[in-house]
């Protein structure tokens, strides 16, 4: 269960990355089990999901995120419970893990954005994370 939910979240959070194409690939292949009509499908319902996520009012953010890692663990337990065999079940599941690896490992691992390198003159704001909202007043007036 928790694989599964990990599995959703990570779709969330790949969706309009750098890293979206490899990771939508990743998670079709591993839902189509080798059968391209279902990998398209896949895919289409992975586009469908970052253009959801991408077009998010404010408002709405959270929910329609929460939604949407709700929808894809599903996809990930029907999956699993799908395989029979107990040793294939263990392969998937470690396919599916591998996927989800790859992926916070891409986003630095606990999901915190990282600075470095830089050098700073002035007033600097610096924000990382999806859905924020930062307002800013640099000045004598802020």
């Amino acid at each position: 269960m928790a694989l599964t939910a990990a599995g959703g979240t990570a779709v969330v959070q790949a969706a309009g990355t750098d890293a979206w194409n490899g990771f939508r690939s990743g998670v079709a292949r591993l839902l189509g089990r080798g059968d391209p009509a279902r990998e398209q499908a896949e895919l289409e319902r992975l586009d469908q999901t970052a253009t959801d996520l991408r077009e998010l009012e404010p408002a709405e953010s959270e929910r329609i995120q929460i939604r949407q890692e709700a929808s894809w663990q599903t996809r990930f337990e029907t999956l699993l419970e799908s395989v029979s065999d107990d040793e294939e079940r263990a392969r998937v599941a470690e396919a599916l893990r591998a996927l989800i690896d790859e992926q916070t490992a891409r986003k630095g691992g606990d999901g915190g954005g990282a600075v470095s390198g830089n050098t700073f003159h002035g007033p600097t704001a610096i924000q990382t994370g999806t859905g924020n909202r930062m307002d800013n007043h640099f000045g004598t007036g802020s």
